[in-house]
This record gives C-alpha cells, sequence and structure tokens, in this order.
C-alpha cells in the first residue's frame, strides 16, 4: 500500500485503532447486520459490531443495525446467506475451526452468488494440538469455495480492505473473505485513517439500490433446487460468466480508492523489485517485517533483494506475479502453514503453476484473455513454513531464508524459528525499526491489566504527540497468572516490524520476579530506563533486592532505575475489589510519562497531558461507568506524580557483601 493522501477528497481520520476495530468502523457504517457465532480471535470484532447494535446504531442509509447469534458457526453462515437472499448487505467474523465449520455453507453462498463479505481472525487449525492463533491454514481449507480472498499485513490495511472487498464483491456478485492474522492484526493497535462516512455512503452505495432481493415475489428467483444429471454441470460452468469478472472488479475497486483516498492497493504489492535477483513472497503481517529486512540486506550487505505482498491471493494474480518475479533467480514463498502431502503449499503452488502455463505460453482466465509475459527461464522457488500459530518472526529469520538462497546446496523445503532438522539456522538479528524509535517490553503477569495498559499507552501518545505507535500483544489464555510479556514502538514514521521487541529502551517490571525467571534486561539501549514494581520505600532496599547480574547491566547500560508500590495504590483506588489486580497495569500509563521522554518534548504540562490521556481512559473503561473512569485515572495521575527514581550515587555503590541474587516478592 502506498500513501499519497494530502490533495484527495478522503484521506481518512487520523486515530489509532487494531484491525479489528477497523473492520467494526467499516462494517457497522456500510451493512444493515451481521449473524456470527464468537470465537476467538475474531471475537472482538463480533463484540464490537454487537455493541454498536446495543446502542442502537443507524447504518449510513438510516437502517437500525441487526446482530444475530445462532448455536454455531455454521448456523451463523447459513443466517448470514438467509439475510443476503433477502436483499441484506451483511458481514461475518470468524477464525480457526469456526470458519472450517462453515465450509459447506460457503460453497453454497457462492453458488448463489451473494455478495457478502466475511472478516477472518486467521487462526491456525487444530491438527496435532489446539492453537488459538495465527495461522493461514483456515483460510487455505476453504480457498476452493469460490470466494475472492484479501490478505491485510496491518490495521489501515484491514479496514480499507474490507471496502475494497464489499465494493468488488457486489461489483461481480462473489463473496469475499477479507482476512488478517488473528492474536496480531487483530489486537496490534497501529495508527491508522479511518474512512469518513461521507466516503464509504460514496464508495458503496445504498444497498436497496444495489442487491438483489431473491424473496421479493414480484421478481421471483429460483435457487437452492436439486438438479440432476440433465442441469447441474451447465449451472456449474455457468458459474465462470461471474468470475472472470472478478479481477476487474477487484482492480476497479482499488484504483477507486486508491483515486479517492490517495491510499493505493494492488493485486501483488512490490518492495524494491525492480533490480532483484532475489525474492522474499508471503501473505499477512510477516511481509511488512520482510520490507524493512530487505532494506537492510541491500543497505548494508549489497543484495539485491525485494518482497511481494500477494494482497489478492483469490483471484489469483497469477499474471501479476510471473511479471514481478520473471527476473530473479530465485524466490522463497513464505507461509503461515503447512501442508507436507501438497504438490507445495498453497501460494507457492500457484506460483509454479502460473510459470509453467507462462512458459508453455498459456494465457490466465477461462477464455486466457489474460495473457503471461514471455518468459524463457524459471527462478527457483523455494518453500518456508513460519510464524504457525504466532511463532514470533524477526528480521534474523528472514535474512537466513536469503541466505539459503545464496547458499551452494540450498534447501527446497525450509522452516524458520525452530530447532528442527528442516529448520534454517538464525542469521543476524540487526534491529530494523525505524530510526529514532523508541520501544517497551514489559513484564508483567496474565491477568494484571497490563496489556490494556499497553493499548491505552499507544493509543494517547500516538494521538496527543502526533507519534507513529505499535502496541503489539502477546495474547494466551493459559497466560492468565503466569508471566508474560508485551511491546511497543513510538517513532517518527510508520513501523513495519511485526514481531516481539529485543532491542528496548524501556522495561517495566510489573512481575517482580522477572530477574528470577530469566534475564529480563536483554537487549536495553545505553541510557535506557527500567520501572521495577516494589513495596519497599528507600532506594537503597530497591536497589539491593536486584541480584547482581542485574545491577551490572543497569550500570554498564547507565541506565536509570524508577519505582513504585502499584499494588498498594490500585488497594487504596480501587473500590471494586474485582478491579484492584487490572489496575496495578494501569498506575504504569502514569509511570510511562514519567519516565519517557515524549513528555519533556513536547512541552505540555502534567495536567495538560493527563487531560488528554482522559479521552482514552474513557475509551477503554467508559463502559464500566463513571466511578470507574475516575479510579483509572486517578491511577494514572499517581503513577505519574509518585513514582521515584533511583539516585545514581546508589546505583555506583558496590555491595559491601554477596547477598542472595532474589527479588523479594510481594506479599
Amino acid at each position: 500500500m502506498s500513501d499519497k493522501t494530502q490533495s484527495c477528497p478522503y484521506p481518512g481520520i487520523p486515530t489509532t485503532s487494531d484491525g479489528a476495530g477497523c473492520v467494526v468502523w467499516v462494517e457497522t457504517n456500510i451493512t444493515t447486520g451481521a449473524c456470527a457465532y464468537p470465537i476467538t480471535s475474531s471475537t472482538t470484532m463480533g463484540t464490537g459490531y454487537q455493541t454498536e447494535v446495543s446502542n442502537g446504531k443507524k447504518n449510513l442509509w438510516g437502517d437500525t443495525l441487526a446482530f444475530i447469534q445462532p448455536e454455531s458457526e455454521h448456523s451463523a453462515a447459513s443466517t448470514c446467506e438467509g439475510f443476503a437472499l433477502a436483499g441484506g448487505r451483511v458481514t461475518n467474523f470468524t477464525s480457526g475451526q469456526g470458519l472450517v465449520l462453515m465450509k459447506e455453507v460457503l460453497y453454497t453462498i457462492a453458488g448463489k452468488r451473494l455478495p457478502v463479505v466475511f472478516h477472518i481472525g486467521a487462526r491456525a487449525l487444530t491438527s496435532h494440538s489446539l492453537n488459538v492463533h495465527a495461522g493461514h491454514d483456515d483460510v487455505m481449507s476453504c480457498a476452493d469455495c469460490g470466494w475472492g480472498i484479501l490478505f491485510g499485513r496491518n490495521a489501515q490495511e484491514a479496514g480499507d480492505l474490507a471496502l475494497i472487498g464489499r465494493r468488488a464483491a457486489e461489483r461481480s456478485e462473489t463473496p469475499f473473505l477479507n482476512v488478517q492474522d488473528g492474536f496480531l492484526t487483530t489486537h496490534t493497535i497501529e495508527n491508522v485513517r479511518l474512512p469518513e462516512l461521507e466516503f464509504m455512503k460514496e464508495y458503496i452505495g445504498d444497498p436497496s439500490e444495489k442487491l438483489r432481493c431473491y424473496m421479493d415475489p414480484r421478481f421471483p428467483v429460483m435457487s437452492g433446487v436439486v438438479q440432476n444429471q440433465d442441469s447441474y454441470m451447465k449451472g456449474k460452468i455457468a458459474q465462470r460468466d461471474y468470475y472472470d469478472r472478478v479481477p476487474a472488479a477487484v482492480q476497479e475497486a482499488m484504483d477507486t480508492f486508491y483515486r479517492l483516498t490517495g491510499r493505493r492497493y494492488e493485486q501483488i504489492d512490490c518492495y524494491r523489485m525492480e533490480d532483484a535477483e532475489y525474492a522474499l513472497v508471503g501473505m499477512g503481517g510477516l511481509m511488512e517485517t520482510a520490507q524493512a529486512a530487505v532494506d537492510y540486506l541491500r543497505e548494508q550487505r549489497g543484495l539485491k533483494v525485494g518482497g511481494i505482498h500477494v494482497t489478492c491471493f483469490a483471484p489469483f494474480p497469477a499474471v501479476q506475479l510471473v511479471t514481478a518475479l520473471r527476473g530473479v533467480r530465485a524466490v522463497t514463498v513464505i507461509e503461515r502453514m503447512d501442508n507436507p502431502l501438497a504438490q507445495s503449499n498453497p501460494l507457492a503452488q500457484g506460483i509454479k503453476a502460473a510459470f509453467a502455463d507462462a512458459l508453455a505460453g498459456l494465457g490466465y482466465g477461462s477464455n486466457s484473455e489474460l495473457r503471461y509475459p514471455p518468459v524463457t527461464r524459471l527462478p527457483k522457488v523455494y518453500s518456508c513454513s513460519a510464524g504457525l500459530g504466532s511463532r514470533d518472526i524477526r528480521g534474523r529469520h528472514l535474512i537466513a531464508v536469503v541466505n539459503n538462497m545464496l547458499a551452494e546446496r540450498p534447501r527446497e523445503y525450509c522452516a524458520v524459528g525452530i530447532k528442527h532438522p528442516l529448520a534454517l539456522a538464525d542469521a543476524e538479528d540487526p534491529d530494523l525499526r525505524p530510526t529514532g524509535a523508541y520501544s517497551m517490553r514489559g513484564h508483567s503477569v496474565g491477568g494484571f491489566g497490563s496489556v490494556t495498559t499497553n493499548k491505552l499507552i499507544a493509543s494517547f501518545i500516538g494521538e496527543l504527540f502526533d507519534l507513529h505507535v505499535q502496541a503489539y500483544p502477546k495474547y494466551g489464555s493459559e497466560k492468565k497468572g503466569l508471566p508474560t510479556t508485551y511491546y511497543l514502538t513510538v517513532a517518527e514514521n510508520h513501523i513495519r516490524t511485526h514481531s516481539e521487541l529485543e532491542h528496548v529502551e524501556f522495561i517495566p517490571l510489573n512481575d517482580v520476579n522477572a530477574f528470577n525467571l530469566g534475564n529480563p534486561l536483554s537487549g536495553l539501549a545505553a541510557n535506557g530506563s527500567i520501572f521495577i514494581q516494589s513495596d519497599k520505600l528507600e532506594p537503597a532496599e530497591v536497589w539491593s533486592a536486584i541480584p547482581r547480574y542485574g545491577q551490572k547491566i543497569i550500570r554498564n547500560k547507565h541506565a536509570r532505575v524508577y519505582y513504585l508500590d502499584t499494588v498498594k495504590i490500585a488497594r487504596e483506588v480501587a473500590t471494586d475489589a474485582d478491579l484492584q489486580q487490572r489496575m496495578q497495569g494501569v498506575v504504569l500509563a502514569g509511570i510511562f510519562i514519567k519516565a519517557t521522554p515524549f513528555a519533556s518534548r513536547s512541552g505540555m504540562g502534567e495536567e495538560e497531558i493527563l487531560a488528554g490521556v482522559e479521552k482514552y481512559i474513557r475509551k477503554y473503561f467508559g463502559k464500566r461507568g463513571e466511578k470507574v473512569v475516575q479510579e483509572n485515572l486517578r491511577c494514572v495521575r499517581l503513577g505519574l506524580t509518585t513514582v521515584k527514581e533511583i539516585p545514581r550515587e546508589v546505583i555506583g555503590a558496590e555491595p559491601a557483601a554477596p547477598r542472595a541474587e532474589l527479588v523479594a516478592t510481594h506479599g
């Protein structure tokens, strides 16, 4: 996606949101209703839609929204089918096993030419074990159902493609899946430009004027009948007349979107491919990280490497991919899934088939109407599995993939990010963040409210100080009561790295046992900052509780160390006992303001900043009532005004004698 919004009529409304929030914004304005059964990681989309229904929201044409929750995902898809047959503009939110459970109905929706759009938080399927995190095997298991499939890399693209997919669906009478990585894109807070109401109304149009009602007795349509040998095949092949329109419909939707918003989408997004000799190809958030890795490899090693994000998997952009890749020596196709019994994983298989057709002089489409460019040689197409179940994908893994293509005997199939005979050894791990980026890696306990606080911080930092932010979560139901980490990056430019953070400037230790579970100070930058949850009042006591290896790192890094008893503050402020545990995490928002440079750089006073923070307190906690809003705001204020710093002279003092190397836990 390219962005040239300044001179366009609808540049978007600047704010911060995750991918789920962007989808909810779009769908609660353009649809008539949603039929969904909640399943992680799509639940926040369904919850957001249902909340607007509870508030009595109307769409852009004055229709009151409806939300129907039947007893299963299969029933939800069937309800969407009925809703669309009656001429309604409808949506659904699903993921993983839920999408697969719908598959029977997906064929029917496509066969009846119902232009619905379903939003997928792409998730690994339960195979050898249950996993609720990112994977593309759920989407690929439904790739033969006759639906268009679009993949977004970030929150902005998730929202924009919801509109592009809807316009293309209704123009071609073909249903679409709008896919984002589950628990990653769906839950990562980033800077976005939400589409304006006027734009959506113009771009999508009134459903009553665009959609066919199959139930209108004045214009009866027969659907869902039984057909035998004499007629079934005729109807099936006749579907091609619709499908042949889809590529042009997708391109028209993307071109019109660009003209009106300045945000350019193509069916494939090429990055530095003009002179590339090697290429990385994939779908979803990992391909933004790949762009940063491409820049590093070109600038630091002089390698002519490029990247291609396949935004539109179906209809398959065969001609575009051959055109972009025909000049490279080798390409590695990185996919968030693995199907060892297939010829290759789906995207790699499609690319190989496209090159085979091109080399044979064949075309693409029912009448070969789309022609490949001349091809006289084939690049080597390697395959890689990465990021299954949200396994972290870092720069070092992508660099290792490029190293493999350069090797004397490259692996034709590989995996990255794990220890296995088929896995590549990690390469160097450079800092791929934007120049001047500032990052936080927090160590906490599941259930302490730290992930929500991280989103809160990202929201007010991004908008209050006009900076780019990315609050990257690490979710897992098994983490409640157990150690967990969370990540935040702030920069002046768009943040492309979608991964856990090793290079950080601020490390809050909400979990006082973090020093006992590894080295929580790993990757701390020189002159960085640390916050330690402590019930000690004297700085010397806090310092003496830090293990000697931690003290050494702090001295060597010239780090500043802050401390405060957030547990005590939460107990004193929260009148609801159930919220005491979570409010200790909220205190960190005030500590972040104090310990990081953004407030001082802005020139804003404490009261001005707190007034700005209140907006986001209401965004995240307003549904719990004014009392809870005020209590959370007080926690932030106390974090800002009462946090203490260990003086430099205490940090510089050597210990008098050996002592236990454990942090005292809070009772």
